[in-house]
């Protein structure tokens, strides 16, 4: 058990000096990521609103690490405005997407928050900035339990991982009060609306996969009541289910 305790110190001490090393490699990439997202704001009104994304969204993106959740071999692509290949079939949404669905889902620091589709963390980690509360859910039991590892290690303890279908959304874990979906279905799964409290939004890709999906944000006004607004069009990897 002592062994094992401290080969686990001894990794943990590594990635830290890992994650020290690296920064400064890529500390002057995310500020340009940063001003891109910025940049594209400004001229995407249809996707961002005229405001543009929040200057919250902007710090929890600039303090976030994106490379650490970019397998090794892909990692000259952190910081460049496009999805990169994370494995099984997977990939980590461009940083301008990022920005805007969660500028769409208007997170305050008291809210509750569920990611469908934790891939690598990173989006789960924005997220971590900005509420109080994340409750994340993958399907893909690899991804979820690397994504687990690196979110505990960058201390941030207020991110739950769970391995399964999100279809039927995280009930224990919520009310929430924003619900982000990082993958596409045809239409909204229920539960996740019933999950939402009142005044809350729900921000995913509605549309077949393959093809290009409607980015949506549905708001619950009332118990059974919703409103719902199609920002533009994006493209994302299909909804996974269980086959049970």
């Amino acid at each position: 058990m002592l062994k094992k305790l401290a080969l686990l110190a001894f990794a943990c001490i590594a990635f830290s000096q890992e994650s020290r090393a690296e920064d400064p490699l890529y500390a002057r990439e995310r500020e340009k990521m940063v001003i891109t997202i910025q940049a594209y704001a400004k001229t995407d009104i249809g996707f961002s609103g005229k405001n543009g994304i929040s200057a919250r969204v902007l710090e929890a993106m600039g303090q976030t690490k994106r490379h650490l959740f970019i397998p090794k071999r892909f990692r000259a692509l952190a910081y460049a405005d496009r999805p990169v290949p994370i494995g099984h079939e997977q990939t980590i949404s461009q940083p301008y997407i990022v920005a805007v669905m969660t500028d769409l889902a208007v997170v305050a620091k008291n809210h509750t928050v569920l990611e469908i589709g934790t891939g690598s963390g990173y989006q789960a980690a924005i997220l971590a900035r900005l509420a109080r509360k994340v409750c994340t859910i993958e399907i893909v039991r690899p991804l979820g339990e690397t994504a687990a590892k690196l979110l505990a290690e960058l201390g941030l303890d207020n991110v739950s991982v769970r391995i399964g279908d999100g279809y039927k959304g995280w009930p224990d874990c919520g009310p929430f009060d924003a619900v982000i979906v990082t993958a596409a279905l045809g239409h909204v799964p229920p539960p996740l609306i019933e999950q939402l409290k009142v005044g809350g939004r729900l921000v995913m890709p509605v549309g077949p996969a393959g093809a290009s999906q409607q980015l949506t944000v549905m708001t619950k006004i009332a118990p059974g009541k919703t409103k719902t607004r199609k920002v533009g069009l994006v493209r994302f990897v299909p909804f996974t289910r269980s086959p049970n």
